[in-house]
């Protein structure tokens, strides 16, 4: 018979628990090996699906053809680049037996159809890349006197590098990298498991989401002054928005002129 934390272990993967349910979790995990396992086996899925398996994002064509699919079964009209899901009227048409295998469809494309925000796709890459080489740190170092003036010297952007290990969050160092090709400066920390990177670039008025999430990556967006930053993690939103709110109090970023 399975552990009755079973569960709770699959969602504390998920990063889906706050900080004390996690802290249970965690000296569960010490003491039942079964649950270990779990993880370990959960941890390894991860970590083959990260690395071995293959993206594929559909055409254009292909996009148009399952929209004008939708359209057909809620009675509407095809306008080609226009975003579905605008009105209720497929969801009415949706309440059929036909409806049900279109919403069904729906869910199963969703994720292999273009993004609406190309900024968050590339971050999220940004932050895969990250993890799938030995590009992680170019600065190994959990002193912000280390890894703040090596910024100055390689990025345009010095971002706030404090360890906040006390509150859960260890500064792990620093990176270079480019975000939309902008050359961009990345703080690195981790909260437990996970890794979170918090991205900085200079920017003009282009607007950003405050949240989002994709491929069960949050990412989280502010400014400051012209400049944008944006932490990335698979840890829950509860967590990263909490750090967001520390690097927020640590000062504000500087560009070099």
């Amino acid at each position: 018979m399975p552990c009755s934390e079973a569960l709770r272990v699959q969602a504390y993967f998920d990063g889906e628990l706050d900080a004390a349910a996690a802290l249970e979790v965690e000296g569960h995990l010490g003491n039942c090996a079964e649950c270990a396992a779990l993880l370990a086996d959960l941890e390894e899925t991860r970590r083959l699906v990260r690395s071995d398996a293959s993206y594929h994002r559909a055409s254009d064509d292909w996009r148009e053809h399952i929209l004008a699919a939708f359209d057909r079964e809620s009675g509407r009209v095809a306008k080609p680049g226009r975003r579905f899901f605008g009105d209720g009227r497929f969801f009415s048409g949706a309440a059929s037996g036909a409806g049900a295998m279109a919403m069904a469809a729906a869910l199963a494309f969703f994720l292999v159809l273009p993004s609406s925000n190309p900024m968050v796709d590339d971050l999220t890459n940004a932050h895969l890349r990250s993890m799938m080489s030995d590009h992680l740190v170019d600065v190994v170092s959990s002193d912000r006197h280390t890894v703040k003036p090596w910024f100055a010297g390689h990025t345009d952007v010095s971002p706030p590098a404090v360890d906040f290990k006390k509150e859960g969050f260890p500064l792990v160092g620093g990176r270079a990298d480019y975000v939309d090709g902008h050359r961009a400066a990345v703080v690195v920390y981790r909260h437990g498991k996970h890794t979170i990177n918090v991205f900085a670039w200079t920017a003009g008025d282009e607007r950003f989401p405050a949240t989002a999430i994709r491929n069960g990556y949050h990412l989280v967006f502010w400014r400051s002054g012209n400049i944008v930053l944006c932490a990335v993690s698979d840890t829950g939103l509860d967590e990263l928005m909490t750090l967001t709110r520390l690097v927020q109090g640590a000062g504000a970023p500087i560009t070099r002129e």
